[in-house]
C-alpha cells in the first residue's frame, strides 16, 4: 500500500500551519485499527491539509494515496475518506477555475488544477464507488458523477441507473442533485437532464421526496424557467414527505470539552457554541429545500410560503432547520417579513425547547423588524417564569435556560421591559449575566435599575485579567446606551484602571462612554487631558472627543484633530464635522485627502467638509460621496446621512438613492438588517423630499 509515498518530498510542501512533513503520517492513521487515531487524522487532515477547503499542492499530492483507501474495502470509514476526496475535488472547481473553466492562479500556486486532473482521471473508480456495497460510501461517492467524468451522457447514465437502483433515501436524493449538478457544469448535459428531472417529478410512481428533488433540482438548473405551478406542485410534495417521513426527537449534539474557568472568554466558547449548533442538519430535506431557496432568489412570498410548509412538519428537525432558513431569509433579503416572523414566532410554544430557543434567537438576530412577533415573545417569557419560577434564567437545565435566555435577549432588543425581570435575575445572580449586559443598553426606561446593577459589574471587573477586555467594552457601551449620569463615577474609575494597565481598548470605550454626558463628565477632564497626547492615535482621538463633549471648547481639541487628518484617523475627522464651522483651520487638510487611496477616508473626509464648509463645498462633496458608494456599496449608510443634511444640494443623488432602494437583497455597511433598514429609511425620506410625488399619485411599492 501506498507505494511511492515517500518518494514524494513533502517537507518541501506546505499546508495551513507549514510544512506538510506530517502527510504520510496521516495516511497511514487513516488505516489503522485504532478508531480514535483515524477520527484524529481525519480532524487534522480537514484542519490542516484541507483546511477551510484551501486545496494546496500538498493536498493534491495526497489524493492517488486517499484513492486507494477509498477503493480498498479493507479500510475503516472508507465512507469519510471518499467524502473528503469528493470535497477537495468540490472545492478545486470552485476555487481553482472561473465560471469559463479558465484556471485561477494563484500567488503561491495551489493544487486545484493538479487535484483536477488526477479525479478527471477516475471516472471508471468513481462510478464503482457510487455502486459500492456500502450506502455511506455510496452516499458520498454518488456527487464525483456530477462533478469528475466528462462523459456527459456516460454521466447521466449512471446516475439514471444509480437511481433504478437505489433504495435509501439519502443516497436517492443525492443522485437527482448530481444529475443538477452535472447540467450546471457541461452544457452537453443541460437538456437530457432537464428532461429527466421535468420526467421524474411527474412521475406519481416515485416517492414524493424523490418527485419533490427532481422538482427544486429542475429549478436550479434553470431558475429562469420556474413557472408558476412549480411553486403549488413543491408544497404538496413538500407536505407529502413530511407525511411520509418518520418524526424523530432532535438528537442530542455531542458534548464538547468544557473550557476551564477563565480560560476563554464566555462570549467566545457561546459563538463557537452557535457556530457548531449551525453547521448541524437535522432533516434528511434540508440540503434539497435550502437548493430550492437558493434557486427561488428574490420571490419572498414564494419563499415564505415553503417556509410555511416546512414550518408545518410534524417533525421538530425540519421545523428548527426551517427557522433558520426563515432567518436567513429575513436577514438577507428585502420585502415584508411579518407573516415569516409570525409563523417563526409559533414555534415559541413548541414542545422541543430547541426549536424554540431556535425561534427567539432568530427573532433576536431580526430585531430591526421584529415587532410583530413582540406580545408572542413577551407570552413565552412569562409562561416560562410561571411554569419554572423567576429564576428560570439561571436553570439547570440547558435547552430551558438557553430557550428563555434567548427569547428575553429579543424581547430586550425590542424595549420591552418585560424583559426587565429576567434580565435583574442575570445581574444579580451573575448567571450568564453577559448576556443579559448585550441587551440591557435598549431598555433606557429602566436606567435606574440597569445602571447601578451594570456599575457594579464594572467596578468587580479585573483589567489585569486575560480575558476582560470583551466584558468590560460591553458593560460601557450599555452604559453609554442608557446615557444615566449616574454611571460616570465607575466609567471615570474603569478608565483610570485601564490607562493604569495599558487597556487601549477599554481606554477608548470608557471615554466614548462618558462623551454623551457633556459637561455633566467635566470633572474627568483631569483625566482625559493627558491622554490627547497617548501614542495610540485612536486614543487621542477618543480624548479629543471626550473633551470636547466635557467643555464644548474647540480651540482645546483642534490642534490634537488636525495631527489626526494626516494619520487618517476617521474619528477625529468625524469630530471635526461635528465642531463645524469653528473647525475651519481644517477645511485644506479635508480638500487634500479627498483624493485618498481609500474610498472611506474619502467619505469620512467629504461628509466633514460639508459640516464646517457647507454650501461652498457641496460639488465637491457630492462629487466624492457618489463615487464612493459607486466603487464600495458598504459606505451607503454613511453617504445618505451625509445627503440628508445637504437639503436641495443632494438633488443630483436621486437616481443613485432609487438605486439603493431597488435591489432585492439587504444592503448598507455589512449588508445587516439595521443598517439595511435604516438605508431603506433615510432613501425613501430623501426621494420624497427631493422629488415629491405629485399630488393623488400612490406610493411606490416596497421591495
Amino acid at each position: 500500500m501506498f507505494d511511492g509515498l515517500h518518494d514524494i518530498d513533502w517537507a518541501s510542501m506546505e499546508h495551513a500551519y507549514g510544512s506538510a512533513e506530517e502527510v504520510p503520517a496521516l495516511l497511514w492513521a487513516l488505516c489503522s485499527a485504532d478508531a480514535g487515531e483515524r477520527g484524529k487524522a481525519l480532524d487534522r487532515f480537514h484542519s490542516a491539509v484541507h483546511h477551510q477547503g484551501s486545496v494546496y499542492p500538498s493536498t493534491a499530492a495526497s489524493l492517488p494515496f486517499l484513492f486507494e483507501l477509498a477503493t480498498d474495502r479493507a479500510t475503516p470509514d472508507r465512507a469519510a475518506v471518499v467524502a473528503l476526496i469528493v470535497g477537495i475535488g468540490r472545492e478545486s472547481i470552485d476555487r481553482g477555475f472561473e465560471d469559463d473553466g479558465t484556471e485561477i492562479e494563484y500567488d503561491p500556486p495551489m493544487g486545484c488544477a493538479q487535484a483536477m486532473a488526477f479525479l478527471r482521471e477516475q471516472g471508471a473508480d468513481i462510478a464503482q464507488l457510487a455502486s459500492d456495497p456500502d450506502p455511506g460510501v455510496r452516499l458520498a461517492a454518488v456527487p464525483g458523477i456530477g462533478l469528475f467524468l466528462e462523459d456527459a451522457d456516460q454521466a447521466a447514465g449512471l446516475l439514471r441507473d444509480r437511481l433504478a437502483a437505489e433504495q435509501g433515501l439519502p443516497v436517492r436524493l443525492r443522485v437527482v442533485e448530481a444529475a443538477a449538478t452535472l447540467a450546471l457544469r457541461l452544457p452537453a448535459a443541460v437538456e437530457q437532464v432537464k428532461d429527466w428531472l421535468s420526467v421524474l417529478a411527474a412521475d406519481t410512481t416515485q416517492c414524493p421526496a424523490t418527485r419533490l428533488a427532481a422538482l427544486v433540482q429542475r429549478a436550479r438548473c434553470a431558475p429562469d424557467e420556474i413557472g408558476d405551478d412549480v411553486l403549488p406542485t413543491a408544497v404538496v410534495l413538500l407536505r407529502q414527505t413530511a407525511r411520509a417521513l418518520p418524526v424523530r426527537p432532535i438528537a442530542t449534539a455531542p458534548a464538547r470539552p468544557s473550557a476551564s474557568a477563565g480560560a476563554v472568554p464566555p462570549q467566545i466558547a457561546a459563538a463557537f457554541e452557535d457556530l457548531d449548533r449551525h453547521t448541524r442538519v437535522y432533516a434528511p430535506t434540508t440540503t434539497l429545500l435550502r437548493t430550492f431557496h437558493a434557486a427561488l432568489g428574490a420571490r419572498v412570498g414564494d419563499r415564505t410560503a415553503v417556509l410555511a410548509e416546512q414550518l408545518a412538519s410534524p417533525d421538530p428537525g425540519a421545523r428548527l432547520d426551517a427557522v433558520r432558513m426563515g432567518g436567513q431569509l429575513a436577514r438577507e433579503w428585502r420585502g415584508d417579513h411579518t407573516r415569516l416572523l409570525l409563523l417563526v414566532a409559533e414555534q415559541l410554544t413548541s414542545a422541543g425547547l430547541e426549536v424554540a430557543a431556535a425561534a427567539a434567537a432568530v427573532l433576536e438576530s431580526c430585531h430591526p423588524i421584529a415587532a410583530p412577533a413582540r406580545e408572542a415573545l413577551a407570552a413565552h417569557v412569562d409562561a416560562q417564569r410561571a411554569a419554572h419560577g423567576p429564576t428560570v434564567w439561571a436553570a439547570a437545565e440547558p435547552r430551558l435556560r438557553r430557550s428563555h435566555q434567548e427569547a428575553v435577549r429579543a424581547l430586550a432588543r425590542l424595549g420591552d421591559t418585560r424583559a426587565l425581570p429576567s434580565l435583574l435575575v442575570a445581574l444579580d445572580s451573575d448567571a450568564d449575566a453577559w448576556r443579559a449586559i448585550q441587551v440591557a443598553g435598549h431598555l433606557p426606561q429602566a436606567a435606574d435599575e440597569l445602571v447601578p446593577r451594570l456599575c457594579d459589574h464594572l467596578r468587580r471587573a479585573d483589567l489585569t485579567g486575560q480575558h476582560t477586555e470583551m466584558s468590560v467594552t460591553a458593560l460601557l457601551a450599555a452604559l453609554t446606551a442608557l446615557g444615566d449620569p449616574a454611571a460616570i463615577p465607575a466609567v471615570v474609575d474603569t478608565l483610570t484602571a485601564a490607562v493604569c494597565h495599558e487597556q487601549h481598548r477599554v481606554v477608548r470605550a470608557a471615554m466614548n462612554a462618558l462623551k454623551p454626558f457633556g459637561p455633566a463628565a467635566a470633572g474627568a477632564r483631569v483625566t482625559i487631558r493627558p491622554l490627547t497626547t497617548a501614542a495610540d492615535a485612536r486614543v487621542r482621538a477618543a480624548a479629543a472627543s471626550a473633551l470636547w463633549a466635557a467643555s464644548g471648547d474647540p480651540d482645546e481639541v483642534i490642534p490634537v484633530l488636525l495631527d489626526l487628518i494626516d494619520a487618517s484617523v476617521t474619528e477625529a475627522v468625524d469630530l471635526l464635522g461635528e465642531i463645524g464651522p469653528p473647525a475651519a483651520a481644517a477645511l485644506p487638510h479635508l480638500r487634500g485627502h479627498l483624493t485618498h487611496s481609500y474610498e472611506w477616508v474619502r467619505v469620512h473626509c467629504a461628509t466633514a467638509l460639508w459640516e464646517i464648509g457647507g454650501q461652498t463645498e457641496a460639488p465637491a462633496v457630492l462629487k466624492v460621496l457618489l463615487e464612493a458608494v459607486a466603487h464600495n456599496p458598504a459606505t451607503a449608510n454613511h453617504v445618505v446621512a451625509c445627503l440628508d443634511r445637504m437639503g436641495t444640494l443632494a438633488t443630483p443623488a436621486l437616481p443613485m438613492l432609487r438605486n439603493q432602494l431597488a435591489g432585492p437583497r439587504r444592503g448598507g455597511r455589512f449588508r445587516g438588517i439595521d443598517t439595511d433598514e435604516a438605508l431603506q429609511h433615510t432613501c425613501r425620506t430623501l426621494i420624497a423630499r427631493l422629488d415629491p410625488p405629485a399630488p393623488g399619485t400612490p406610493p411606490p411599492a416596497t421591495v
